[in-house]
């Protein structure tokens, strides 16, 4: 019975490319036709429960299964067959739209109410899960300068992965409107690579606080190392603790770390924001986000790589905000520049696969490749984005118009 309602899943889910799967029995089936731009990949199934499991849950079986070698991929790799698999199933694939099926609105209520958790000691415990597996591994992923672990900026298409994150430092620098004395803070810094490019760049006090004990301490040592000691520091503390204390600060930045919020505390990270800015601050927030309506984490993702985790509709990021009155002064998205991102980041994990199998195992591995190629896929045909959002406390705290922000754009790239 498992192995027809896999057959009857792979002839649904795949008509352009081609895909062939060889069973355990040694029995096989090809799904698909050859088509340009599309992937053609062999699978072998090692065991008879690997199709029960992919039926089950598609994306944590298909996920455990590639982690402990029961699917084996003879032709083509992983990047390939999530690709292959998305790909005949765009999100934005058009044509007409009905209404969605009972079972799924219902499915769809339950794991969002599941997940809906996340207080501050589990904010600590979830992020460093994910941050705190060392940072010798995300030094063979990531770029060299400035180690950002989030969507790059492709204003070309013919740039390095360090030109790009370095482009997306200065797009979202412009966007704050630095002044000369303004204090900073950086919620969730990662490993200092905001904190360190507007120190170097513009003359601002940078406070960055994150909850991961690794990257406080390795940014700590990058911001000693390249010499802007006197004009950032790094804390290692919750945002919800520098709001109660009563800091207040003229410009706010936060980059890849609402996703890790929480749905239910939307209203609270926005109202701690509010009282952390000055009254003419403003604030720049990139988030991975959804283009459509509200949904859930999928569980290989809850399970394995970002616990606590929730990606936000724009219109539930949106409407948590205008609860501390804080204007959404410009709003941009994000629809191809993190699938770009995330292929890099993959490649240069394939690049550096001893070197990670030496930190680690075979099963770690996959499990990464296996996350990256189904990130990078859900930026390209999947229903994720980036949202970058420019928020002010007054309505006279910024320029009217949006020239301010390509001029010093420009400005920091010439520089």
């Amino acid at each position: 019975m498992s192995k027809t309602l896999f057959r009857k899943f792979l002839q649904r889910g795949v008509n352009r490319g081609r895909l062939g799967v060889v069973y355990a029995d040694g029995s096989a089936d090809t799904f698909g036709e050859p088509a340009t731009g599309f992937p053609e990949i062999v699978l072998r199934l090692t065991d008879d429960r690997v199709p029960r499991d992919i039926v089950l849950d598609p994306r944590l079986g298909a996920a455990e299964a590639y982690m402990d070698g029961r699917l084996v991929i003879e032709e083509g790799d992983i990047m390939g067959l999530v690709t292959l698999l998305r790909a005949n199933n765009a999100w934005d694939k058009g044509g007409d739209l009905g209404k969605p099926r009972l079972s799924r609105r219902l499915l769809g209520r339950v794991a969002g109410a599941a997940e809906k958790v996340n207080n501050a000691v589990r904010s600590k415990d979830n992020v460093a899960h994910h941050y705190d597996i060392g940072n010798d591994f995300y030094a063979l992923m990531l770029d060299d300068e400035y180690w950002q672990y989030s969507c790059a900026y492709w204003p070309t298409d013919d740039l390095t992965l360090a030109e790009a994150q370095r482009a997306k430092l200065a797009h979202i620098a412009a966007k704050l409107m630095l002044r000369p004395g303004d204090t900073v803070l950086d919620i969730g810094c990662g490993w200092g690579g905001m904190a360190i490019y507007l120190a170097q760049n513009y003359d601002v006090k940078v406070t960055g606080i994150t909850l991961s004990e690794e990257q406080h301490q390795h940014a700590r040592q990058r911001v000693e190392k390249v010499g802007v000691g006197d004009k950032v520091s790094i804390e290692l503390v919750d945002y919800r603790a520098f709001a109660a204390a009563g800091r207040k600060f003229d410009r706010i930045v936060s980059v890849g770390m609402f996703e890790h919020v929480g749905q239910p505390q939307f209203e609270e990270f926005f109202r701690c924001c509010a009282n952390l800015l000055n009254d003419d601050g403003t604030m720049l927030v990139h988030t991975i986000g959804r283009m459509g309506s509200p949904g859930s984490t999928d569980a290989f993702t809850r399970k394995y790589i970002f616990p606590g985790g929730y990606i936000p509709a724009l219109s539930e990021t949106v409407a948590a905000s205008e609860k501390s009155r804080l204007i959404a002064t410009d709003v941009e998205t994000l629809r191809l520049h993190y699938g770009k991102t995330l292929r890099c980041w993959y490649a240069n994990c394939i690049a550096n696969r001893e070197r990670i199998l030496a930190l680690y195992d075979e099963r770690f591995y996959r499990m990464w490749l296996f996350y990256l190629a189904g990130a990078a896929t859900v930026f390209e045909f999947g229903g994720m984005c980036n949202y970058q959002i420019q928020f002010a406390r007054n309505r006279h705290a910024l320029p009217i118009t949006r020239g301010y922000m390509a001029e010093e754009e420009e400005r920091l790239l010439e520089a």
